[in-house]
């Protein structure tokens, strides 16, 4: 038998992703030891591209607990603009609920936690393989893993959290009377591109045409991500550059003369749509996050922003269920974090619907999806609405006299509602 380390620990967490990483360095300042392991190397965690929009409480939550790299790198959006029928309108978040977003890719919310982990002596262990979770629903649940220099480990821990991605293997462990699975399949996808350009825009631009629907994001000021509605059997050969953005150019056309700056596309993917919820998001002394618990379409910009909010009821929650020996503290993270996952779960699903072409799409539903945008935009009250939502709800269950971001010693950095 192969011989085997046993480890003590207070939270075992798998998935060392952004969620995972963040929840091991909050639990860190709490004086909370942790390990975290994930399947991918650290490497190839920093090479997947991915995109990134920070509501501004997921901004404040680096910020304040010493991870700012996003206020130097980051861009920050005032507002977003809605394009349709030739036209672009701006919704203006700080005019309308006085916040902001931040564009900062994901990758790079990794890399600055990974070094905060790295920095502060932080146990991560990247490229494991035969992860297993063990005794679940006993005092003390396990995790085995082989570490990326074939040793075996056993961390025996007072909990566990699934921070493990869309496809998660801890949600799987969950026995199916204790779980339910709630999902739903968009009729298309994304056609992202990541191109050597200018910026087209100082902001996101949220297109919708007769053809489908478009994204114009940024990434720096030499690379632009941008995405455009397409089949979800879209074949990425089929596509030259040319082609790619003469597509691109037709869906934000208009009277206006608004057109995209070009440059060549390094990088070309197919994105699905998918929403997936998984309740209760606690099982025994296991509690996942992020996309181990729940996925929603990118339209609403809602990924990172979900996850990191979990993280930081559980960060609290596991302080008191730890720190102040209150383990039925956790009875209230399921109902806590489910309640922000299908506000943005509708927000999500509300943005995708107003701005994509539908397959079955008839002219009415063409006319009435310009009419619920035009209302839109037209409308204080529903642009605040797109605003609030945009930006990020506060956690409604926080008690009452506790501030909503920062602390004395660390204080605010961004404005207050």
């Amino acid at each position: 038998m192969t011989e085997q380390t046993i480890t003590d620990t207070a939270v075992g967490i798998v998935g060392a992703g952004p969620a995972g990483l963040m929840l091991s360095h909050l639990l860190a300042l709490a004086g909370i030891d942790s390990v975290a392991i994930d399947i991918r190397t650290r490497q190839e965690i920093e090479q997947s591209h991915r995109a990134g929009i920070l509501e501004r409480d997921s901004v404040d939550m680096l910020v304040n607990s010493g991870v700012s790299r996003v206020l130097r790198d980051g861009h920050e959006h005032k507002g977003i603009d809605l394009r349709f029928a030739g036209e672009s309108h701006r919704i203006d978040f700080q005019g309308l609920v006085g916040a902001s977003t931040w564009l900062y890719p994901q990758t790079d919310v990794f890399v600055d936690l990974a070094d905060a982990r790295q920095r502060d002596g932080g146990d991560v262990r990247f490229g494991v393989t035969g992860t297993e979770v063990l005794d679940l629903t006993e005092p003390r649940p396990r995790i085995r893993f082989t570490d990326a220099d074939g040793r075996r480990h056993e961390l025996r821990c007072r909990y566990i959290v699934g921070a493990d991605g869309s496809r998660s293997h801890c949600r799987f462990v969950v026995p199916e009377s204790h779980r339910r699975w709630y999902f739903r399949e968009y009729p298309f996808a994304w056609f992202g591109i990541l191109a050597e350009a200018p910026p087209s825009a100082p902001e996101l631009v949220y297109a919708r045409s007769d053809r489908g629907f478009a994204l114009i994001s940024q990434r720096t000021e030499t690379l632009q991500r941008m995405y455009f509605q397409c089949d979800v059997t879209e074949n990425i050969d089929d596509w030259s550059d040319d082609r790619i953005w003469h597509e691109l150019q037709a869906r934000v056309a208009g009277a206006d003369g608004f057109s995209l700056r070009e440059g060549p596309i390094i990088e070309k993917s197919v994105l699905p749509f998918r929403s997936f919820v998984h309740e209760p998001m606690r099982y025994g002394n296991m509690l996942l996050a992020g996309d181990a618990a729940h996925t929603v379409p990118p339209t609403g910009a809602k990924g990172l922003n979900l996850a990191l909010a979990d993280v930081r009821i559980l960060a609290e929650l596991l302080g008191r269920a730890i720190g102040e020996n209150d383990p039925r503290a956790l009875e209230q993270y399921s109902s806590r974090a489910l309640s922000r996952v299908w506000k943005a779960q509708q927000f999500s699903y509300w943005m995708t619907t107003m701005l994509h072409r539908l397959p079955e799409a008839t002219d009415f539903d063409d006319r009435r999806q310009i009419g619920e945008l035009e209302a839109l935009v037209g409308s204080d009250a529903g642009s605040r609405y797109l605003a609030e939502a945009y930006t990020g709800w506060p956690d409604s269950e926080r008690s009452e006299g506790t501030p909503r971001r920062g602390s004395p010693d660390r204080p605010l950095v961004l404005g207050s509602r």
